[in-house]
C-alpha cells in the first residue's frame, strides 16, 4: 500500500475485485462447455510428483449461489485424488460479478500473454533448488569438458530434454556412455550434441551391449561428419532410429566386427551377419 494508504484510479484498475476461499471441492462445479475435456494422463502425471507447493489457487465464478470453477479444473482433480476425499478443500480466488460469457472469455484467453519457461530456464532453477536429477546430468555433462546451454556453441548441449529422457529412460551410466562417446567421435563440435544425435548413439548403446566397441565407435564414426550422418540419417529412418543407423553403417565401414542393423529394430541381435549391414 501508498504511504498514504490512497491507491490512485490506475492502482485500483489493476487490482481485481476477489475474495479467497477455502471451499471443498465436491462444492465446486467444473463442466461448462467451455472448458476442454479432462486428461487423465495430466492427472497420474501430476500425481506421480505431487507438490503442494504447485498448487494454484482454482479461479471460482460464484453465480446464484454455484461455485462454477473457470479456471483449475485439473487442479481440484488432482487434489481430490491426492487426498483420497472430494470433502478436501482448495483455495479459491472468487469472483462475484462475472457472467457465463464473461468466464468463457476469460478461459479462452488465460494463457494468452503468459511466457513458458524455457528449457534451460527450468534446469537452472531445478540447480539452484539443488535437485538430484539436474544436478547428476550437470555434473556429467561438465566431467567432459561440456556445458548445458540456452544457445548453440561449441561444447554446449542445448538438447535439455534429451539428456533428461536418456537418464529417465536408461539411467546416468548409458548418458555418461552417450557423452563419452559423442566427444570422443567428434570433440564436442556443436552439430554433433544435438538431440537427435545423442539420441541415436544412447539407442545403440541399449541394442548393442558390450558387443559395441567404444574405441572402434570414436575411430569410425568419427572419421564421418556429423553433416554426412544428419544426412544419412534423413534417408534411413525418422527420428532417432535414422542417426542410429547412419552411425552403424560408418561404425561398420571397413571393419572386420560389423553390426547388424536388426538389433536397433528390435530383433535379435546376431554379430557379423553377412546378410544385415545395411550395405
Amino acid at each position: 500500500m501508498p504511504e498514504d494508504g490512497i491507491l490512485t484510479e490506475q492502482q485500483i484498475k489493476c487490482i481485481p475485485e476477489v475474495s479467497f476461499e477455502l471451499i471443498p471441492i465436491r462444492n465446486l462445479v467444473s463442466n461448462q462447455d467451455y472448458q476442454r475435456a479432462l486428461s487423465e494422463k495430466h492427472i497420474r502425471d501430476a500425481l506421480e510428483e505431487f507438490d503442494v507447493y504447485q498448487l494454484n489457487p482454482v479461479k471460482v465464478s460464484r453465480r446464484e449461489g454455484v461455485n462454477y470453477v473457470f479456471d483449475g479444473q485439473h487442479t481440484i482433480e488432482i487434489v481430490a485424488a491426492a487426498s483420497g476425499s472430494r470433502d478436501t478443500p482448495v483455495w479459491c480466488m472468487i469472483y462475484d460479478d462475472l457472467k457465463y460469457k464473461e468466464e468463457a472469455h476469460i478461459f479462452a484467453d488465460q494463457q494468452k500473454h503468459v511466457k513458458t519457461l524455457l528449457p534451460f530456464e527450468t534446469f537452472s532453477a531445478h540447480i539452484e533448488a539443488g535437485d538430484d536429477k539436474q544436478m547428476i546430468i550437470d555434473t556429467t555433462v561438465r566431467s567432459y569438458g561440456l556445458k548445458v546451454a540456452g544457445k548453440r556453441e561449441p561444447n554446449a548441449i542445448c538438447a535439455i530434454g534429451t539428456l533428461e529422457r536418456i537418464y529417465d529412460k536408461y539411467g546416468i551410466n548409458v548418458l555418461d556412455t552417450v557423452l563419452r562417446l559423442a566427444v570422443g567421435a567428434w570433440e564436442g563440435e556443436t552439430n554433433s550434441l544435438s538431440g537427435s544425435i545423442l539420441m541415436g548413439i544412447a539407442k545403440i548403446i541399449v541394442s548393442y551391449g558390450d558387443d559395441l566397441k567404444e574405441d572402434m565407435f570414436v575411430d569410425h564414426v568419427g572419421k564421418v561428419s556429423v553433416k554426412s550422418i544428419v544426412r544419412t540419417a534423413k534417408e534411413r529412418s525418422p527420428g532417432a532410429l535414422g542417426y542410429a543407423e547412419a552411425m552403424i553403417l560408418a561404425y561398420n565401414n571397413k571393419n572386420k566386427q560389423r553390426l547388424s542393423l536388426r538389433a536397433l529394430h528390435g530383433g535379435k541381435f546376431v554379430a557379423n551377419d553377412p546378410n544385415d549391414y545395411g550395405d
